[in-house]
């Protein structure tokens, strides 16, 4: 099962068992995000940091609940079966991701009954 980790200065064992490191690809900013998963398609699973840090103008870089937004409205993929946790310090932010996308496969799966 691929992994893919999102976070701008984590390590995965700053997060995960060590042992995990070689089950997840990283990505540091939302725009290697998108293309990954545009290239590579939808990984089984998604750690997800929201605050990226600052773009190369530095200004506030787009963050990992753009990502999660993304997925949702932009992305056309079914995230049915998608597993995800969202490691965030941001309190308010995890909740802001984590409830866009466990509302959103909740909606994707009562649609299909």
């Amino acid at each position: 099962m691929k992994k893919l980790f999102l976070d701008d200065i984590r390590t995965i064992e700053m997060v995960y068992d060590q042992t995990m490191e070689k089950e997840f690809d990283i990505v540091r900013t939302y725009e290697d995000f998108v293309h990954y998963i545009e290239k590579n398609g939808l990984p089984e699973f998604i750690s997800f940091d929201n605050d990226l840090g600052l773009d190369e103008n530095n200004e506030v870089a787009k963050d990992g609940y753009a990502a999660a937004k993304w997925l949702v409205y932009k992305s056309g993929l079914d995230l049915r079966n998608l597993k995800f946790n969202v490691h965030s310090a941001n309190p308010v932010a995890a909740d802001q991701i984590r409830g866009l996308l466990n509302n959103y496969i909740r909606f994707l799966n009562e649609e299909t009954n």
